[in-house]
């Protein structure tokens, strides 16, 4: 974990766990990247429907609830870490019983923990965990989660953001419920260089040669890609792909991207050792507060809108339980409770207006609370077949050179 100095521009601490959280999460993505066709080899045939997989709710009987979730994505008593302030206020609330654990590192290695349990229909000893927008696709593609009751959920209806609310791999949240989100965009530092505004900027511009970095993830840097083509990253061909990888080949071959990095383009942009680059929005508002300078841009042409995300397995037997914990996170006041903590863009509707009461710096923050404006410019990446997973993750790599 990193150290914090005892002052920071503004007079906002941040908290060390958010840099951490985006550590565990983006560097442990990147290292499953080799894996992640070998992570989807031999499910096409344990796909589930629900009359295949039928679970059992016994919330009604049994006040109880086990939750999995990444460690540090959740508030912390600051004088006492064993205390989840928001956590342990639902279990008083409601009487329900958590069970929480921080056993989520990386998309695939969970996804190992869990598939034999789900692809026969058994039990995996959870009742919720939160994974990332592409993996939560895969479980919904192959049937392992369960539906979610709406009629359990009147404060995720009412206050999920509209831009999470409807999207291509989970039309009308049926099977998820966004935790927090973030944004892949641009970063640069400008002590080094003046502004960047595009993806092709990075791409194109000499000033910038040899001091570009781009994100190992496929999702992210292919989204950038596909947009500074005119491309919906949402609804795209094989072609529209294949245009947006060579453009980025193009780039890397000639020596403008100096490399592909996980998290760690971090402490080269804060150094100056690069110049710009893809970054992730959690990163730049822990670097910003350290240093003014490096700032983080949406591209002209639209930014990717990432989320991990609430899911019930298959014989969880805790459901309406699940449900009341995920509704009960949509409460305005608990969501800026939880987002003053994690420091992520918190998917509430009025949970900004909340936050003015616990920090009003925080609440202007717009890596945390983007504007309207800001939100119509982003766009999640489409659903993939288990075969488009294969063949565009090993278009990528060969880019990447791995």
């Amino acid at each position: 974990m990193r150290t914090t100095p005892d002052y920071w521009p503004g007079g906002v601490m941040p908290r060390a766990s958010a840099f951490s959280r985006r550590t565990l999460l983006r560097g442990a993505l990147v290292g499953g990247l080799a894996t992640t066709g070998l992570a989807a080899c031999g499910t096409e045939g344990t796909r589930k429907t629900a009359e295949e997989c039928q679970s059992e709710d016994r919330s009604a009987a049994e006040k109880q609830l086990a939750f999995s979730n990444w460690p540090l994505y959740i508030d912390v008593d600051e004088k006492d870490e064993s205390k989840r302030p928001t956590l342990e206020a639902f279990i008083q609330q409601t009487g329900i019983q958590v069970k929480y654990t921080e056993d989520i590192n990386d998309n695939n290695e969970f996804f190992g923990k869990v598939r034999n349990q789900l692809a026969r229909c058994q039990s995996t000893g959870r009742d919720v965990f939160v994974l990332t927008d592409w993996m939560a696709a895969r479980l919904i593609r192959l049937g392992w989660v369960q539906s979610l009751d709406t009629g359990n959920l009147p404060n995720v209806q009412a206050n999920l953001l509209d831009s999470l609310r409807d999207v291509s791999w989970d039309r009308e949240r049926e099977r998820s419920v966004p935790w927090q989100s973030g944004l892949t965009g641009l970063a640069y530092n400008a002590k080094v260089t003046k502004e960047v505004r595009t993806f092709d900027e990075l791409l194109t511009r000499a000033d910038l040669k040899g001091k570009v970095t781009l994100l190992s993830e496929m999702r992210d840097t292919m989204t950038l890609s596909l947009l500074s083509l005119g491309k919906d990253p949402e609804s795209f061909t094989e072609e529209d792909f294949d245009a947006a990888i060579d453009k980025v080949a193009k780039a890397t071959d000639s020596g403008q991207v100096r490399r592909f990095t996980g998290n760690d383009y971090a402490q080269d942009l804060a150094k100056g050792d690069i110049a710009a680059c893809v970054a992730w929005s959690g990163d730049v508002l822990q670097l910003q507060l350290e240093d003014p300078n490096i700032k983080f841009v949406v591209p002209e042409e639209g930014a990717l809108l990432f989320s991990d995300n609430v899911q019930v397995p298959n014989k969880a037997t805790h459901k309406a339980n699940a449900e009341k914990l995920m509704d009960y996170y949509y409460q305005p006041e608990v969501a800026a409770e939880l987002a003053a903590y994690v420091n992520y863009i918190c998917p509430v509707k009025g949970a900004q207006e909340a936050m003015t009461r616990i920090d009003p710096d925080l609440a202007e923050n717009v890596l945390i609370f983007p504007d309207a404006a800001t939100l119509r410019r982003t766009h999640a990446f489409k659903a993939l077949t288990e075969k488009e997973e294969r063949t565009y993750e090993a278009k990528f790599q060969k880019v990447v050179g791995a």
